[in-house]
């Protein structure tokens, strides 16, 4: 049985196992939080190093991206670097590939991503490809980057506007400490609705859960979320305040749809390669495997 961990800084409230057979292989999948520490990430991480055949690294990103352009932070290279026998993956590799194919799958398949849709990414560097394949669809963007990550007052319209940005700034930001870039621990468990109105203008809000969360408003009639991670909670506070479909771009599995850096740990341990995939190894197991996104309606 293959062994793959996800170790997250995120809460330890989310930690969920499930075994289940993929392609003929039975594999066990975790996911560990640890409630902000990263000392504690670090510390697991090489307990366990060279004794479970994939790592994927939640509740943190190793590589943002904008354009072609891809930026290593510097706190998530500390915690990755502690692997030495076991790969680590963050999530990133397979947001360019399985999401590009989510969005293609929700436009050719489904009627909610209409032409000049509004869609509000609330943060494009962390999911690039999600963000370029909707901006390819005709969707109209409301690109939160700066006023959702770093508070300044400012929201981007286009993925040029923000490749100029993200190369003035990102060489600096990557160095700050990860608490002041994402909601860490318990942080991801409180919210503010200060950032409600860019919700109520948009038709589809998407993007990272926990940002999404944070600044979520309480009413979101007839709205739309693409996302990741989620759990039963999550689901029902969602469709307590009105959201009309739910789509995640990693299927449900056992109750919950679990991070892109757990199911790109799944793609790599049954490669059984030691290092990330390419775009196209990527895409040829996605196929094998079938993966089709969650879309839920949770409100008519």
């Amino acid at each position: 049985m293959k062994h793959i961990v996800s170790v997250s800084l995120g809460s330890s409230k989310r930690d969920h196992s499930v075994e289940m057979e993929i392609l003929g292989q039975a594999l066990k999948i975790e996911r560990i939080g640890t409630d902000g520490s990263m000392d504690k990430m670090i510390e697991m991480i090489k307990d366990m190093d060279g004794k479970v055949d994939a790592f994927g690294l939640g509740g943190m990103d190793l590589y943002i991206f904008a354009g072609t352009r891809r930026y290593i932070l510097r706190d998530a290279q500390k915690v990755a670097s502690a692997a030495k026998l076991t790969p680590i993956v963050d999530g990133s590799g397979l947001k360019n590939t399985l999401e590009r194919k989510v969005i293609n799958y929700l436009r050719d398949n489904t009627d909610l991503l209409p032409p000049d849709t509004q869609v509000l990414m609330v943060c494009a560097m962390d999911r690039f490809g999600m963000a370029q394949a909707l901006a390819q669809s005709g969707c109209s963007l409301m690109l939160g980057d700066l006023k959702f990550v770093l508070g300044l007052p400012l929201i981007l319209k286009s993925l040029g506007s923000l490749e100029v940005v993200a190369s003035i700034i990102v060489p600096g930001v990557r160095l700050l400490p990860f608490k002041y870039l994402y909601p860490t621990g318990s942080k991801q468990d409180k919210g503010t609705p200060k950032h409600g109105k860019y919700y109520q203008k948009a038709d589809i809000i998407a993007g990272d859960f926990h940002f999404i969360r944070r600044y979520m408003p309480a009413r979101l009639e007839g709205k739309s979320i693409i996302t990741n991670t989620v759990t039963s909670d999550d689901v029902k506070l969602l469709k307590d305040r009105g959201v009309r479909y739910l789509v995640t771009t990693t299927p449900e599995i056992k109750g919950r749809s679990f991070g892109t850096n757990v199911m790109e740990a799944v793609l790599v341990a049954l490669s059984g390669e030691r290092d990330e995939l390419t775009s196209e190894e990527y895409s040829q197991l996605l196929s094998d495997i079938n993966f089709k996104p969650r879309v839920e309606l949770l409100n008519s």
